[in-house]
This record gives C-alpha cells, sequence and structure tokens, in this order.
C-alpha cells in the first residue's frame, strides 16, 4: 500500500518531493523517486510485499519502462511465471515489477490481467507517455489535475495541491452532490480544477492529449433455472477463493470483526484456510450508547475461532479527532462511519500492517433495507392509485427517529415515494438534501450559479435497464456509493493510520460470480442476505447470523442531541453561514431550531453542513 504521485510535461523535483511528503501516512518505509527531462514519478511504500527489494519505482531490463504503484495485484505470481516463461527478466519479487513486464507484452490490455486492488501510473519512455489505471471497483484512489501541456496526479488531493498553480476554485456542482449524496461521485471533487479517475477505467496521456476509457463495467445477465443448492455452493467456493487470494502478504494481517456476519465469514475462512494465528479488533460504546454495541458478537466469532481479540470503545468526545479526519479526507464527506473506521484504524495499525473487512457484502449479497423496499415496491404499484396518493398524504403525519434501525423512518420514505418512477423513486430513499430542499438552502446567488442537471447516477440505472428495479439499484451502489463513499472512506482513514485496508468482498471475480446469480434469491423470503445466512448455518454461531442488522454506525443522532450539540451550534452559528455565502441563515436556523426542538429530524443534513464548514476551514489553513 502506498501514495504514489507524478508530473509531465516539466520539471519541478523540488515539487514532487513535496507532493510526496504530504502523503508520508500513506507509506512511512520507504519512499523513491525517477527524475527525467519532463517527468518525475514518486513513490511513499508501505511494504507488504517483497520487504527487502521492493523498492519503487521499479522498471524493465532496458529501464525504458518506469512504474509506481499502490495497491496489491493478488495474482502476480501466476503472472510472475507466464512472464518468465515468455523470456522476461525479473529482479525483484514485487507485484510492482510484473506491471512492468505485463505492459511490455500487453500495452494497455495489461490491465484485463490483473486481479487486484490498485491504482498505477507507467511511464512509458520509447512513447513518451503516461498510462494510470485504478481498478475495476475503485478500491485505491487516483486524482489527476491538466494545465496546458502539464500534467499531474496523485493518490490524495493534498499532494496534487502543493502545486501553486492549480485553481482552488470550488466546484459548484460537485458541492450540490455532496449535500445530495453525503459524498462526491466520480469523476467529480470538490475542485474544479482536480478529477478523481474513475473505477474501472485507465488514463493516456501524450503530448498534451488525454485519453480516458472504461476498461471494465459489471455484467448484468443473471443465471437462472438453478437450485438452492448450487448457488450456495458457487457464492462459497469463490469468497473462499477471494478470502484466499487477499492473504497474499509478508506481514501479518487481522480483521475488522464488527459482530456482523460478513466479517465473521472472513474469520471463518482464513480458519479454514489454516491460518491459526487471526487478530481480530472491534469497535464499541459504553454508558447510554451500548445500544449501539455489537461486541457481545464479535467475542462470539472470537471465541469460537480462537483469534487474537482486541477492542476499543469510543468516548463521545471526538471533536479534537474530527479535525484530523477531516484534513485526511481532503474534500467534503459525511458519512459519520469514517470516524468510527479511523478509530479501529488507529488501534489496529498498532498491531498489524495490514487488516480485511467486510465492505462491498451487503451490495454484492442484498444487506440494506432499501434492497428490500425495492422488492415490495413492485407489488405496491399494483395497488389502486388513491391508495398510494392517500398513503403518500399519510406519510407526512408518521414521525422518523433517526436512530439505528429506524423503521419508522424507512416505512415514510416508502410511501412518500410510491408515486414515483423507479429511479426518482431510489433516489428519494438515498439522498438527503432533495432538489426542493437545496432550493430553500442555498443563497439566491448559489441557486444561480448552480445548474440542476440529471445525476451521474442516471447513467448506471439505465446500463442496467434490462434487468428489474432491484437489479438496477443494487448496479447504481456498485457504481456510486460502493467506490465513491464506502471505498473511499476505508482507504482514506485506514491509510491516514498506515495501515493497508483490504476487501475480500469487493474482489471482481467474486462480484461476477454473485451478481449472476438472481438477486431475488439473495433475499430469500424479503430477508436481508437470506441465501448467505443460509449458506453460513452450522458455520458461524446461530447468534450472528440471525440477529438484526445493525451496521457499522456511529451514534450519530445522540452525539448531536448531547455531547456535540453546543459545538455543532457554535460551528453552524448565522454569522458563520452568512461569512460563507452559500447557504440561507435564516433556513439553517430554522432546520436546527426544528431538529433540536424534536419537531423534526435532520441529523444526517447537520452533520453535512457541520463538516463542510469545518473542511472549509481546513482549506482556509
Amino acid at each position: 500500500m502506498c501514495g504514489i504521485c507524478g508530473i509531465k510535461g516539466f520539471k519541478d523535483d523540488n515539487l514532487l518531493k513535496r507532493m510526496s511528503a504530504v502523503m508520508s501516512h500513506r507509506g512511512p518505509d520507504d519512499q523513491g523517486y525517477f527524475l527525467g527531462k519532463d517527468i518525475g514519478l514518486g513513490i511513499r511504500r508501505l511494504s507488504i510485499i517483497d520487504l527487502e527489494t521492493g523498492h519503487q519505482p521499479i522498471h524493465n531490463e532496458d529501464e525504458s519502462i518506469q512504474v509506481v504503484l499502490n495497491g496489491e495485484i493478488y495474482n502476480y505470481r501466476q503472472l510472475s511465471q507466464e512472464l518468465k516463461a515468455k523470456g522476461h527478466c525479473f529482479y525483484t519479487s514485487s507485484d510492482t515489477e510484473v506491471l512492468a513486464h505485463l505492459y511490455e507484452e500487453f500495452k494497455h490490455d495489461c490491465i484485463h490481467k490483473l486481479r487486484g486492488m490498485f491504482a498505477f501510473c507507467i511511464w512509458d519512455k520509447k512513447e513518451d507517455s503516461l498510462f494510470l489505471a485504478r481498478d475495476r471497483l475503485g478500491i485505491k484512489p487516483l486524482y489527476y489535475t491538466v494545465k496546458e501541456d502539464k500534467f499531474l496526479f496523485a493518490s490524495e488531493i493534498k499532494a496534487l495541491l502543493e502545486y501553486k498553480d492549480i485553481s482552488r476554485e470550488i466546484d459548484l456542482r460537485a458541492l450540490d452532490y455532496y449535500l445530495s449524496f453525503l459524498y462526491i461521485p466520480a469523476p467529480l471533487t470538490i475542485f474544479k480544477a482536480i478529477k478523481k479517475l474513475s473505477a474501472g477505467h485507465y488514463l493516456n496521456f501524450k503530448k498534451g492529449n488525454l485519453d480516458i476509457k472504461r476498461y471494465w463495467r459489471l455484467n448484468v445477465e443473471q443465471e437462472n433455472g438453478k437450485s438452492l443448492g448450487f448457488y450456495k455452493e458457487k457464492i462459497n467456493n469463490a469468497l473462499l477463493d477471494s478470502v484466499k487470494s487477499h492473504l497474499v502478504s509478508d506481514v501479518p494481517l487481522g480483521v475488522f470483526l464488527s459482530g456482523g456476519i460478513d466479517s465473521s465469514a472472513i474469520v471463518c475462512l482464513m480458519n479454514r484456510l489454516g491460518i491459526n494465528d487471526i487478530k481480530t479488533f472491534s469497535i464499541g460504546y459504553e454508558g447510554r450508547y451500548a445500544s449501539y454495541n455489537e461486541l457481545e458478537y464479535s467475542r462470539l466469532v472470537a471465541k469460537k475461532f480462537n483469534t487474537q481479540h482486541r477492542e476499543f470503545i469510543v468516548k463521545p468526545d471526538i471533536i479534537n479527532s474530527l479535525h484530523n479526519i477531516i484534513a485526511h479526507l481532503d474534500e467534503p464527506f459525511a458519512d459519520s462511519s469514517a470516524v468510527l473506521t479511523y478509530f479501529i484504524s488507529r488501534q489496529a495499525s498498532k498491531h498489524v500492517k495490514v487488516a480485511l473487512s467486510g465492505i462491498g457484502a451487503d451490495e454484492l449479497l442484498g444487506g440494506y433495507p432499501r434492497y428490500i423496499g425495492t422488492e415490495l415496491s413492485s407489488y405496491y404499484d399494483r395497488l389502486p392509485y388513491f391508495f398510494r396518493k392517500l398513503s403518500k398524504g399519510l406519510s407526512l403525519y408518521m414521525k422518523a427517529t433517526g436512530k439505528g434501525r429506524d423503521y419508522a423512518g424507512r416505512i415514510k420514505r416508502f410511501l412518500a415515494s410510491g408515486m414515483l418512477d423507479p429511479y426518482e423513486r431510489y433516489l428519494s430513499w438515498i439522498t438527503f438534501f432533495d432538489k426542493e430542499k437545496k432550493d430553500e438552502i442555498y443563497s439566491p446567488d448559489i441557486k444561480a450559479a448552480i445548474k440542476q442537471t440529471e445525476y451521474l447516477h442516471l447513467n448506471f440505472f439505465k446500463e442496467a435497464d434490462r434487468q428489474g428495479f432491484l437489479e438496477q439499484s443494487v448496479y447504481l451502489d456498485i457504481n456510486t456509493y460502493l467506490p465513491d463513499d464506502l471505498l473511499i472512506m476505508g482507504d482514506r482513514m485506514s491509510m491516514a493510520n498506515s495501515l493497508e485496508l483490504r476487501v475480500p468482498f469487493c474482489d471482481h471475480e467474486l462480484i461476477k460470480t454473485c451478481f449472476a446469480i438472481p438477486y431475488k434469491l439473495k433475499l430469500k423470503g424479503f430477508k436481508l442476505k437470506g441465501l448467505f445466512k443460509e449458506t453460513l448455518e452450522g458455520i458461524l454461531p446461530a447468534e450472528v447470523i440471525n440477529k438484526p442488522k445493525q451496521g457499522f454506525m456511529a451514534p450519530l443522532a445522540d452525539w448531536l442531541k448531547q455531547d456535540l450539540k453546543p459545538y455543532a451550534l457554535d460551528v453552524l452559528s448565522r454569522d458563520n453561514i452568512r461569512k460563507r455565502g452559500y447557504f440561507d441563515p435564516d433556513y439553517i436556523q430554522g432546520m436546527l431550531r426544528q431538529h433540536f426542538s424534536g419537531k423534526a429530524i435532520f441529523t444526517h443534513q447537520i452533520w453535512a453542513l457541520l463538516i463542510l464548514e469545518l473542511w472549509l476551514r481546513t482549506k482556509e489553513s
């Protein structure tokens, strides 16, 4: 795991070293540079594979190819043998060198040979070109900027901002997305001049020309007509294969053990593969926040598989840590789970360099309650028009709680969206500030400047239009929420603590296998992960399999109502909002009054505004 950076089209060795230095947390073990006439590559390395000779940048035999890699190529040993058989000579045992020779052999098509999580750059001296690629699911990040014939890239935005000629102008469309989803989807970033390379895409920069192509998309065709036993065996075998591939390492590994079935399944399969000294890490709460705990379930799993188990209790005083977390995120990001991911990464990094996580399982195997909502929609739509219209009206009088398993809130959203078409309905479930709210919250100047266009999400919804509403919704999440929220969060918070996070459920081979299974079967009997749970019966403790879904969540509603309330009111004061000029101070003050009086629930909206203001302060510092 590393931080990579580079420049092309000009020479500035000091800039390259500054870019690398601000990402030292991503790679405290080693650093390296390749410096040419108008090309520079930099790397900060967290040594995981080939500890002795894996120093980057790495080159081919005649040094006409130079490579920097962030991530891991899990099938590098197999590829190395194939390349040696073709006559390629290796001087290291690293996965990075495989990229150099693979590119020699296949050029841009080398990307299709790789299994892993990666963002890399290859400089081809003969072509005088840069070839950059990001893995299929977007596990590892990659940012870039182009200014005339100058090109810069890096693993983090803060490295690019070391280039003083980059405009810091805020992209208002990105801000609009942030308010809607609490994250900014690729290819946008909060800065107009900086872009994300989207998941499953590669980029070629040659003679001042930028060429971006999508090299992978998930096949939505499904394999029907098989028995449940057949599908269970496919899930089991594919997951076992994925976990096995993710164990490639020359340093010890751990697991983020939440107490849910996803991380528990990873521990189980590691045990089955003969790993006897598994280190597991869990996070929990005490006192009035104890209801958010899943520690009793993680303890059951740790005991069953005899892991070296450690627990960490989150204290409600998170303000000091919050500033550090926001600084590492580089742009506004309001998924409150980032706080927990930061804390558990900090604890795990004291004991291991690599940890496995269950990120991606909910999308793959049917873990979100909204997926049950999509299935119920097909039945609900058959009801008479007047009944659905009446239900929408009644939903206005229902009150959500904003906490944990907020069943009332889910029913309210379901009924309120019952008159919408499928895409707009699903969008209403996953947005926090809808278009009507944003019309009210924006200041007149910002409202006039933002061009309300169709969300990028619609493109992904359309790509799966041959399937049903459920499959379209899952496909959308895999292409947006997973890479741009969950995986960005996992990468940033683990790397902030110099920890490599691996995500076996995001293996593209596993996803291809599991997505071919009819999705309705995964919600067997309207039961979240019903098929997966049946697959794990007799393997995991029954209490873990049968417990209600809780999710890896912070007690945000309680934090804002109690410990963080004075802080939130101070940060979001009328004067602070007015000075920014983005929002209507009266609207925000009214929202705060309604929330803290209990008349309405605006937990995530207030958190998003709080994070945005704090991020703006880090931008100015």
